[in-house]
């Protein structure tokens, strides 16, 4: 046991406070992660001569080992009080003393802060890259199916026809504007904590730089003070994951809803739906009422790490501990959702003569009838007030507004003429919007063309992103 206290000299923590304390659990997800900053570190350690260079090569050597133990499963630590120690611990029952300078010019704060980052960095790059795929098969989706008409809605009631291109490119946008917010928790966490020490820093001549360089972190963070203490590059996470799994839960809101005898406009493969226990004509769309059920948990979990930092003070405190659960799960959340939809996406499908119904059999197209009469020169409370009165009457005849005839229309208002009634046809509403961020065609074609522009750029930066693997493999390769 390599516990702090024994390590300091003192007694040897109490079986059931080492238990409470212990974060090893959570730990066994970073040791990847603890690996490479270690090898940066000894890495440094030799070039600067503060360790013998057959001892720094000893280290290596170890912690190269168990980095392949680790990829083939056969790692096996000891119960310690984390991740960082029974690495150590192992180290120390196969190199004996020389194991001991690793830890030289290094606090377990600094080396908590560097894995986090490392850790926090690479889940960001890996979401900026799957979230990057899942928008532009969105947008392929769109380009696919931009001549399917179907309502779109406000308030839950039926608004005005657009494409379904529009629909998919709605989703697409929200999704465009997280890759915002996972590029900037990459950002905050591509600083390197490593060298700060405890809170002070270290009077040993370290090269915080070299370290830096071989994690391809962008920069040093400024103050160790700061530094230890720092968490805001998990909240940024947290807040990004949190926003993307609102974002994938009003989707999946819209095709649970599209999906019921209500609606009738998505049909779900049998692989994807799935039935029910008692109820033998079931084909429930669980995959999406998940993915929308999983928004709470990550909501909660940003919640319970702004609530752990809100209080402390200055430096680092053992609280922070409890980041890793809400860290981790954050992440498995966001992988399984967006792996999720990546299966399922392409098992939905709309089913164009129903939604075209829907479009026939209501008043959606009222605001075109509206403006046709503006372009006629009636100011829009007035033609918003005649053709509110048409719909109403059709209503009341049970005659669809695109069945209406000039006569009854004229009987409302004798502005309606054959050239006005020309925007009755709901199938065409569509092809008449003209406007920038319209449901229009030559809209949906800039929409399409700018998505694919950023998305790709998105895709293009996250593949240059320093890859966790690629780094520890780099230590295998070069010694320097």
């Amino acid at each position: 046991m390599i516990a702090k206290t024994a390590a300091a000299g003192g007694n040897v923590l109490d079986p059931r406070i080492l238990a409470f304390t212990s974060s090893l659990a959570q730990d066994l997800s970073l040791v990847r992660e603890d690996l490479v900053g270690s090898l940066a570190h000894v890495t440094m350690l030799g070039k600067t001569g503060l360790i013998p260079a057959d001892v720094a090569s000893a280290l290596r050597g170890g912690l190269l080992a168990l980095a392949t133990e680790l990829k083939e499963g056969t790692l096996a630590l000891p119960d310690e009080e984390d991740v960082h120690m029974a690495i150590e611990g192992v180290l120390a029952a196969r190199l004996g003393p020389p194991a001991a300078l690793l830890h030289t010019a290094r606090s377990r704060n600094d080396q908590v802060a560097t894995v986090l980052r490392l850790h926090v960095r690479e889940a960001s790059r890996l979401a900026l890259t799957a979230l990057s795929s899942l928008a532009l098969y969105l947008v392929d989706r769109a380009e696919a199916e931009r001549d399917l008409v179907l309502p779109a809605y406000t308030h839950r009631q039926r608004a005005q026809p657009v494409s379904l291109a529009y629909f998919w490119l709605n989703h697409a946008t929200a999704l465009t504007r997280d890759l915002d917010t996972f590029s900037a928790a990459y950002a905050q966490a591509n600083v390197l904590p490593l060298g700060v020490g405890a809170i002070a820093g270290t009077s040993l001549a370290i090269d915080r730089q070299l370290v830096c360089d071989r994690l391809h972190f962008a920069s040093l963070s400024l103050n160790g003070m700061d530094t230890v203490g720092d968490r805001d590059f998990e909240l940024d996470y947290a807040y990004a994951a949190a926003r993307l799994l609102v974002h994938t839960s009003r989707l999946a809101a819209d095709l649970v809803d599209f999906a019921s005898q209500e609606f009738g406009f998505v049909r779900l493969d049998g692989d994807l739906a799935c039935g029910s226990s008692m109820m033998p004509q079931k084909r429930n769309p669980d995959v999406f009422e998940l993915i929308r059920g999983k928004s709470g948990a990550a909501i909660g979990d940003l919640v319970a790490l702004l609530t752990t930092v809100k209080g402390l003070p200055s430096g680092y405190n053992r609280d922070l501990q409890e980041d890793r659960g809400a860290i981790l799960a954050t992440e498995a959340r966001v992988n399984a959702v967006l792996a999720a939809l990546d299966v399922a996406l392409p098992r939905v499908h709309f089913d164009a003569a129903r939604c075209g119904r829907a479009v026939d059999e209501d008043a959606m197209q009222a605001t075109d009838l509206a403006e046709a009469l503006v372009s006629k020169g009636m100011p829009f409370r007035v033609a918003y007030q005649a053709v509110g009165s048409l719909v109403r009457l059709c209503q009341e005849e049970k005659i669809p507004l695109a069945k209406v005839t000039l006569e009854k229309a004229r009987s409302v208002d004798v502005a309606f003429d054959e050239e006005v009634l020309v925007a009755a046809d709901p199938r065409a509403s569509v092809g008449r919007k003209v406007s920038a961020g319209s449901t229009g065609p030559a809209s949906i074609d800039a929409q399409i063309t700018e998505l694919r522009k950023r998305l790709q750029s998105a895709k293009t930066a996250a593949a240059r992103m320093p890859n966790l693997d690629a780094l520890l493999a780099s230590f295998n390769a070069s010694w320097t």
